[in-house]
């Protein structure tokens, strides 16, 4: 399994990056899905679109606001609940532990719905996936969100104490920033989907070297005929 690390810095300013590239999409994504989420069903979608525009904006691109609606959300509505279940009796189980088991289990799932839309893995799977990609880096994580709440904070604290338009600055400060945390998060799913291919790859090698696997079809082997040398003609 690989333990390459979570840089946090480098997330944090990929983050702002490709969040103030898709902040106008992005912030009319947001609208219509709080326009829309009192429809039932549709929510269903509109939020399983949501999760993939932060796939999307983690890898660079650039987003379409209405893709919220695409009819292909609401294949993994199923799953998708299937998966938040799994994530609520989990979380609900650690915590009968105290805090700390639960909060690790929270980070260490945090991605599952992610993978569950991007790899199409059942909701187990991406249980899996999400806990072995953050292994070694779910203190990075939580720092990175502590980070980011503290930062907010401050902006938001300096801005609301200007007289006047203390109040209109803080809002602003907080839907960018909304923003911002959608992609910082797409960048460190970004991340830990590749550590997710890796460790999916090691599995299928481990697989096709396991003792009892079906070996590989052998090459049929060339029959006498044709690998006889042709016989030379009879000198006249």
């Amino acid at each position: 399994m690989t333990t390459e690390k979570l840089d946090i810095t480098k997330t944090i300013k990929d983050g702002v990056q490709y969040g103030l590239k898709n902040f106008f999409p992005l912030l009319l994504m947001v609208i219509l899905y709080f326009i829309t989420f009192w429809i039932p069903y549709l929510n269903v979608g509109t939020t399983i679109g949501l999760y993939k525009a932060v796939i999307g904006i983690g890898r660079g691109e650039t987003i379409d606001p209405v893709s919220i609606f695409n009819k292909d959300n609401f294949k993994n509505i199923g799953n998708f609940f299937l998966l938040m279940g799994f994530i609520s009796i989990g979380t609900m189980a650690a915590a009968a532990f105290m805090l700390l088991p639960a909060l690790i289990i929270a980070i260490a799932w945090s991605f599952a719905i992610y993978f569950l839309i991007d790899k199409h893995v059942s909701p187990l799977k991406s249980l899996l996936l999400s806990y072995d990609a953050t292994y070694g880096n779910k203190w990075r994580i939580f720092f990175t969100g502590l980070i980011c709440a503290i930062a907010i904070g401050i902006v938001c604290g300096i801005l609301g104490a200007i007289p006047k338009v203390g109040p209109v600055l803080a809002a602003i400060a907080v839907i960018l920033a909304i923003v911002i945390v959608f992609a910082i998060d797409g960048v460190m799913y970004d991340f830990f989907s590749q550590k997710a291919d890796a460790i999916m790859a090691e599995h299928r090698a481990k697989f096709c070297g396991f003792p009892g696997a079906p070996a590989p079809a052998a090459e049929p082997e060339a029959s006498a005929e044709a690998e006889a040398e042709p016989e030379a003609p009879a000198a006249e």
